[in-house]
């Protein structure tokens, strides 16, 4: 898969402590967002957000922005309150066109699948293709 990277902006509001953790949001995609206790977990975490974001762009057949160049601030993120901290460029590996797939699977197995992935708020396909994302990066 092609590899892309997105510029995103890691942020602190001013008003909170360290403590409080940063937020991470994408020029490209606004609506994409992340964050965490750390700037380093904050930009780990975006890297997740960015590729469920894209996977669900492609399900909705929205078209996929080329990346901005890094640095630039637009009016809709420097307008919010909080202190920029950091740029960063975000690798994504970008999702291929989907493919329907038939697969055989033992009935009660299925059952678990479905009840997993609906406590989720995912679908079936979903479930599955985030199970074999993690299964490979575990590899």
């Amino acid at each position: 898969m092609p590899l892309r990277y997105y510029p995103a902006i890691i942020n602190q509001d001013v008003d909170d402590g360290p403590e409080d953790g940063y937020g991470v949001v994408f020029p490209d995609l606004p609506g994409c967002v992340s964050s965490g206790d750390t700037v380093q977990q904050a930009a780990q975490m975006a890297a997740e957000a960015l590729a469920l974001h894209l996977e669900g762009m492609i399900e909705d057949g929205d078209p996929i922005p080329e990346p901005s160049a890094p640095g630039v601030v637009p009016d809709w993120i420097a307008e919010e309150p909080g202190r920029i901290v950091a740029h960063v460029l975000v690798p994504v590996e970008m999702p291929g066109s989907v493919t329907r797939v038939n697969i055989t699977m033992d009935e009660g197995l299925l059952a678990r699948l479905d009840a997993a992935a609906k406590g989720q708020g995912m679908s079936r396909s979903g479930y599955i293709a985030e199970a074999v994302r993690d299964r490979l990066r575990a590899a």
